[in-house]
């Protein structure tokens, strides 16, 4: 992160924000600096992923699904515009630790013991590494002495838009995102694929809540994409990973989706205009 606060501060924040007399290295400012850039990064990231998900990818017509709230995009848009400040508090500490020099990120490929070979493989275990820890903390969120008060605000999105993907409550959608932070202080990991990796992750989570179940065919037992993830808000206890379905299978949590089955929210939309189709038909033939 310290590569973005870098730019941030030789082209907005050292000419036209802070004092001359203020040191750029100066912790409060740089807290300061990290949690505007956070906070604007995130909204940019939300309102453009989410938007173009929303327009051209989620199918509109799950609206007409029995369970999808009245004014729900405005709803979750909402919550989430009020919980990512706060969500960033905790976050911004983190990558304020990551600036001052106390992970293991490095700038050169030369600093990697292990060059562009490194670089690819933590790729690989960052994913690996978050999916594992975001499971354990997804299912735990759904222990029942916390999932009132933490969890069950993102469950209120039964059948959800992409706008759904960052409608947490500030302390769950920061303990889910914990093991993204945590890696780079265990693992070695080159800057620019960390960030690379930040926005692959929120473009993933907008993902998994578009409700579009296009997964290759030979992938659908291993990704845990958007079908998987609409029936763990349909199911509540199934489906906790965020990438991949290893975890719910190794604990007993996995579920095949119900889309694949017959049963998924786009055949009770389709359904329930077939039987209003009947119903209008057999409305018009009683008047004739």
């Amino acid at each position: 992160m310290d590569l973005v606060l870098d730019v941030a501060d030789n082209y907005l924040f050292t000419p036209y924000v802070y004092p001359a007399s203020w040191s750029a290295d100066d912790p409060i400012r740089q807290f300061i600096g990290l949690m505007a850039i956070t906070n604007l990064g995130g909204l940019v990231i939300y309102f453009l992923f989410g938007s173009l998900s929303y327009y051209f990818i989620f199918d509109h017509s799950l609206m007409k699904h029995p369970q999808f709230l009245e004014n729900q995009v405005r709803r979750e848009i909402v919550y989430s515009v009020k919980s990512m400040p706060w969500m960033s508090i905790p976050t911004v500490a983190l990558f304020l630790l990551e600036v001052r020099g106390y992970s293991r990120l490095y700038d050169n490929i030369d600093s990697s013991p292990y060059g562009w070979f490194g670089v690819i493989f933590s790729m690989f275990s960052f994913l690996f590494f978050t999916d594992m820890f975001i499971y354990w903390i997804h299912r735990f969120l759904h222990h029942k002495l916390i999932y009132k008060t933490v969890h069950k605000p993102h469950h209120t999105w039964k059948v959800t838009t992409p706008f759904a993907s960052h409608a947490f409550h500030p302390l769950d959608g920061f303990l889910q995102s914990l093991p993204y932070h945590i890696y780079p202080f265990i693992f070695p990991l080159h800057k620019v694929t960390y960030l690379g990796l930040y926005i692959f992750v929120n473009i993933w989570t907008v993902s998994i809540h578009d409700g579009d179940y296009r997964v290759p065919k030979y992938l659908e037992n291993i990704i845990n994409g958007a079908a998987h993830h609409t029936d763990h808000h349909l199911y509540f206890d199934y489906n906790y990973g965020q990438y991949f379905t290893l975890w719910d299978k190794i604990g007993g949590s996995y579920k095949n989706p119900s889309a694949r089955e017959g049963n998924g929210p786009h055949d009770v939309c389709k359904k329930l205009e077939e039987e209003r189709n009947h119903q209008n038909n057999q409305e018009e033939r009683k008047t004739k």
